[in-house]
């Protein structure tokens, strides 16, 4: 395993700047984006796509650190209902996932966009409870509408040699593992899941069973080390379903926080040793959204932590049992 970031944090770097600030913390792997939400500070993907200068510029600055990108991101909504910004986020992740084959990366992180909840509807919508019945029913419509789209890109990244990670999110249509596994069978094997604890844990699941339930299916394709903090005094009195801004911290029921303050290292030592087992080696992509530290400091705190739970080698024969 190594460990690796998602880049938007260190914006106000350029890639070289970003890339010799992390490889002096013992960083492996980036994790750029190219599009979305994430922007393309590091990677501006138009200028990259189908130039091989430039395309060889990225890798020579990346040999140079010792560093590796472990996957692309375009984080957007391709099923909105809006014709137009649907059309932008699938150009998007099109695009990405050229990109990610020309320079030889393997995964492209996304979302899983959320539809309308019917073909007149204007604005996305987030189904959470099955009654009344006409929720049912667009809940029916949405996963049409996702399978029909996730199905036809699945085989388009099958063409190019690359996994599609899609984040569980709330306010998408996949935001929990078993709605993760039910696109992954129903589309096709390139949909997995880029495993992000950080939504889970406000939802009351378990990690390291949510670990096992999607690497028994071979489901995870990525993943960022990202940690939530529950605020109990708020989440006793309004649940955790909190619509309060991200930067009103007191008044929050939970809060993203850097890798261990919002659960310790032993339990990020647990979550280590459960990918091992479900044969995840790939990046730990540390994704930094702790409004209560700086960047910087919020990531070397977690690369700090991260460092002392990987494994980087592989395991060794258990010649105990022989």
């Amino acid at each position: 395993m190594e460990i690796g970031v998602h880049t938007p944090p260190l914006a106000d770097e350029s890639l070289e700047g970003a890339l010799s600030y992390l490889s002096d913390l013992g960083v492996g792997a980036i994790e750029p984006g190219v599009g979305g939400h994430p922007g393309e500070d590091h990677l501006p993907r138009a200028a990259s796509l189908d130039d091989s200068s430039a395309q060889q510029e990225i890798k020579d600055r990346l040999e140079e650190h010792d560093m590796r990108i472990s996957a692309l991101a375009t984080h957007n909504n391709p099923l909105h209902p809006d014709d137009e910004r649907a059309q932008t986020a699938d150009t998007e992740l099109r695009e990405a996932i050229q990109l990610a084959n020309q320079l030889e990366v393997g995964v492209v992180t996304c979302f899983s966009g959320l539809p309308a909840g019917g073909p007149n509807d204007e604005v996305p919508n987030w189904i959470t409870a099955p009654w009344p019945p006409e929720h049912a029913d667009a809940l029916e419509y949405q996963w049409e509408q996702a399978v029909d789209y996730w199905a036809d890109l699945e085989s388009y990244a099958d063409d190019h040699d690359v996994d599609i990670a899609i984040e569980m999110h709330p306010n998408m249509l996949i935001y929990e593992p078993h709605g993760m596994a039910r696109l992954r069978e129903e589309t096709g094997d390139r949909i997995g899941a880029n495993f992000d604890p950080s939504h889970l844990y406000w939802q009351g699941i378990t990690i390291t069973d949510a670990i096992r339930y999607l690497g028994e299916r071979g489901a995870i394709h990525h993943f960022h080390a990202k940690d939530t903090k529950i605020y109990e005094s708020q989440a006793r009195e309004k649940g955790v379903l909190d619509t309060t801004a991200y930067d009103d911290e007191p008044n929050r029921s939970w809060l993203f926080r850097s890798v261990g303050y919002g659960h310790g290292e032993s339990h990020w030592k647990d979550i280590v040793s459960t990918l091992r087992m479900v044969d995840y080696d790939g990046a730990l992509s540390i994704e930094h959204e702790d409004s209560l530290t700086s960047s910087r400091e919020g990531l070397e705190k977690a690369i700090d932590l991260l460092e002392r739970a990987i494994f980087e080698t592989e395991p060794g024969a258990a010649y105990w049992a022989e």
